[in-house]
């Protein structure tokens, strides 16, 4: 994937080593952390439906490198995509039929009422627990704790060239648009809050974003 840079982001040298060191030890924390919720979810999801316990995701990372992102299975297995699909291509373009909720509450990139979702995974979904396995992702180094949203391959089939800037960092688990107004944004007021974050990273930035994600999530309203 050819990708042109056109911004020089501070996130280079001792400060992208910073970083790392930052998102292994928060990661490990956090992990030993929530293992009694780990264990809760994993039990609840085999009582719920049949299927494996977590689900490998092929993203796009860093540089347009795709890996496998890591999370809790929310889904009935075996499910078609393309109505996903469909709507990340009007979301993208920008189409009035990207938003499917209410004129103040529109759903950006989700299905409403997907029937493909279990009721664990309803739950799991609200309050982005579904993600807490993607701290093996950032273990890895394939994603950070902060950084731009992977998206999927078939969602970057779609992408101008600009919405590309967004694969100069490391992808992350939140970032800046998820606490500026989350799936109520359209896709590329998305992008252009990425580059701002890749503009102007600091580790005080960083920190801003991880201290309000607890609030966006604590009020429930799905990830993406």
């Amino acid at each position: 994937m050819t990708l042109i840079k056109l911004f020089e982001e501070p996130l280079e040298g001792l400060n992208r080593f910073f970083k790392r060191a930052v998102d292994m030890i928060l990661s490990m924390m956090i992990i030993v952390g929530s293992a009694p919720i780990w264990a809760t979810v994993m039990v609840m999801l085999k009582l719920d439906s049949k299927g494996p316990l977590f689900y490998l995701q092929e993203r796009v990372g860093m540089d347009g490198r795709p890996f496998g992102m890591y999370k809790f299975r929310s889904m009935y297995i075996n499910q078609d995509d393309s109505k996903h699909r469909e709507i990340m291509a009007a979301a993208i373009k920008n189409a009035s039929a990207a938003n499917q909720g209410d004129d103040d509450r529109p759903v950006f990139g989700k299905v409403k009422d997907d029937p493909r979702i279990t009721r664990v995974g309803r739950f799991i979904r609200k309050y982005s627990i579904d993600e807490l396995p993607q701290l093996i992702n950032v273990v890895r180094g394939e994603m950070s704790l902060v950084g731009p949203r992977p998206p999927i391959p078939y969602e970057v089939e779609m992408y101008e060239d600009w919405h590309r800037s967004r694969f100069h960092a490391t992808p992350g688990i939140t970032g800046l648009w998820q606490v500026s107004g989350r799936n109520r944004l359209t896709f590329d007021e998305m992008v252009r809050l990425d580059i701002y974050y890749l503009k102007n990273w600091s580790i005080w930035l960083d920190l801003k974003i991880l201290l309000k994600t607890p609030m966006v999530v604590l009020r429930g309203d799905d990830a993406y």
